[in-house]
C-alpha cells in the first residue's frame, strides 16, 4: 500500500490553512517528498507523520514556493537523529541550489546524494519506489513525476516444478532474490507468473498542458495536478504565466483515463476552489479540490 498526503496546496504564497506546495508518500518504511514549500515540516507534524524516514526528496523546479521550506526540514531531520543518506532528485543545478540554501543549515549528520535530471524522461529505482521524471512546460525547466510501486506475479507451484526449483528456495525467490546454486542461477521469474498491476501516482504542477502529461499519467490510480485558476476569465493569464486552469487539468485527466484527479497549487486569489467543482466535474467526474492534509491510501487490486 502507498500512503499519500497533500501537505501544501498553495501557489506563490501561503495563506491561512494553506501551506506552500508539497506532497509526501510512505511505502514500506520509506518516505518520499515532492517539493518542499514553506511550511512543509509544520504540515508533516500537523499530519502526525515523521520527518525522520524521508529518504527521497524530488523537486519539480526551483521557484521559491517549491523549495523554500528545505533548510528548516533538513535541520529538523538532523535534530531527529537521522544519519542515513538522503537522495535528492531535480532538474540540472540541483546541487548548486541546495548548497546555496544550506548556508543556514551547513552541518547535518547525514549525507545528501544528488541526481540531476537532464533528459525528457528519466527513471530512478529506490527503496521499492519506481520514480519516473518527465519534462513539462513552465517558464523554467520543470518536471512532473510518476511514483509507482510494482507488483510481482503470483507464485506458481506448477511453474516452479516445471523449472525444477527446489522448494527450499521458493520463499527467497518470492521476495525477489536471485540464487546461485552449484550448477545454475535461480531467478524469481522461474516460479512467478506475469507481473500484476501495481500502484501509480502522477504528480504534475507549474506547467501548460503538454502531451507528455497524458502519456505519463495514463491509467494512474491518482493524478495530482495543478489547478492554478478556476475562474474562466483567467485563461489568458494561465497561458502567459505557463500555469493551468481547473478545466485544462480535468481535460488531461479524462484523456489519460486516470481513476481520480486532485487539484492543487491554487492561486492566492482562489480562496474557495470548491465553487468551481461543478464545471470541472462536467469534464472529468472524479475530480476533487485538494486541501492541506488531504490523504489517501492506495492499495493493490485484490482481484489481480
Amino acid at each position: 500500500m502507498l500512503d499519500i498526503c497533500l501537505l501544501g496546496t498553495s501557489g506563490m504564497m501561503p495563506l491561512p490553512n494553506r501551506w506552500l506546495t508539497a506532497l509526501m508518500t510512505r511505502y514500506n518504511g520509506s518516505s518520499l517528498l515532492i517539493d518542499c514549500g514553506e511550511g512543509t515540516q509544520i504540515a508533516i507534524r500537523e499530519k502526525g507523520w515523521s520527518v525522520h524516514p524521508i529518504d527521497i526528496i524530488c523537486f519539480t523546479h526551483y521557484h521559491g514556493d517549491h523549495i523554500s521550506g528545505l533548510p528548516g526540514l533538513l535541520l529538523s531531520m538532523g535534530n531527529a537523529d537521522r544519519t542515513e543518506p538522503v537522495t535528492m532528485i531535480g532538474p540540472k543545478g540541483l546541487e548548486r541550489v541546495v548548497n546555496a540554501l544550506r548556508v543556514i543549515a551547513p552541518e547535518l549528520p547525514f549525507d545528501i546524494n544528488f541526481i540531476e535530471l537532464s533528459g525528457l524522461s528519466e527513471e530512478i529505482r529506490m527503496n521499492g519506489y519506481v520514480i519516473r521524471a518527465f519534462r513539462v512546460n513552465h517558464n523554467v525547466t520543470c518536471y512532473g513525476y510518476n511514483v509507482m510501486i510494482e507488483r510481482t506475479g503470483r507464485f506458481s507451484p506448477e511453474k516452479a516444478q516445471e523449472n525444477n526449483v527446489p522448494q527450499s528456495y521458493w520463499n527467497r525467490l518470492q521476495k525477489g532474490e536471485s540464487i546461485q546454486t552449484e550448477d545454475r542461477v535461480l531467478t524469481p521469474d522461474m516460479i512467478l507468473g506475469p507481473p500484476r498491476r501495481g500502484i501509480k501516482l502522477t504528480y504534475c504542477t507549474d506547467t501548460r498542458p503538454v502531451p507528455a502529461i497524458v502519456e505519463n499519467a495514463m491509467n494512474s490510480d491518482l493524478f495530482i495536478c495543478e489547478g492554478m485558476y478556476g475562474e474562466k476569465e483567467k485563461d489568458e493569464k494561465a497561458v502567459d504565466h505557463k500555469h493551468m486552469t481547473f478545466y485544462e487539468a480535468a481535460t488531461l485527466a479524462k484523456a489519460a483515463n486516470v481513476n481520480e484527479l486532485w487539484l492543487t497549487h491554487f492561486s492566492p486569489s482562489l480562496v474557495r476552489p470548491e465553487e468551481y467543482m461543478n464545471d470541472t466535474r462536467a469534464i472529468f467526474a472524479n475530480t476533487k479540490a485538494g486541501k492541506d492534509g488531504k490523504s489517501i491510501t492506495l492499495q493493490f487490486d485484490p482481484n489481480e
